[in-house]
């Protein structure tokens, strides 16, 4: 069978769209050219899981399984005094953030850390929960505060 001009132009299109999005994921997930976390970040403890609320994508099992490579299970939480917008948390007194709370060893957390380019465009804080427990939170790193 003789492929025609427009057939093979159309199987590298095919091709090229097969490979780039596990290209992409890998590029910023997983490569060592996407992410060098900065030297001023601190060490993860790695005695112990931490604790982690999340309030966006990471909400999704399939995003936590694709950034860490385990099956990470989350439990409903919330977080007062704290409202989204966008992909961020802003401080309000009135508000109340509806999130997951995931317990994760130090290498997801690591793996968590660079999906979110800690020191880059967030920062990891500790805050506690509604429930009163002390947790890890993204938030975006506001101008001036790198």
């Amino acid at each position: 069978m003789r492929l025609t001009k427009t057939r093979k132009w159309l199987l590298a299109l095919l091709a090229v769209g097969l490979l780039l999005p596990p290209l992409w994921l890998w590029h910023n997930l997983l490569s060592p050219w996407s992410y060098t976390a900065p030297a001023h970040l601190p060490t993860i403890d790695q005695t112990r899981e931490h604790k982690l609320f999340v309030y966006g994508t990471l909400t999704h099992s399939w995003v936590r399984w694709l950034v860490t490579g385990e099956q990470i299970e989350s439990a409903a939480a919330s977080l007062s005094g704290f409202r989204r917008e966008g992909l961020d948390l802003v401080a309000d007194p009135d508000a109340v953030t509806q999130g997951e709370l995931l317990s994760v060893t130090p290498e997801s957390l690591r793996r968590l850390d660079r999906y979110e380019r800690l020191g880059i465009r967030y920062e990891r804080i500790p805050v506690p929960l509604t429930s009163g427990e002390q947790v890890w939170v993204y938030m975006r790193i506001k101008a001036g505060r790198q």
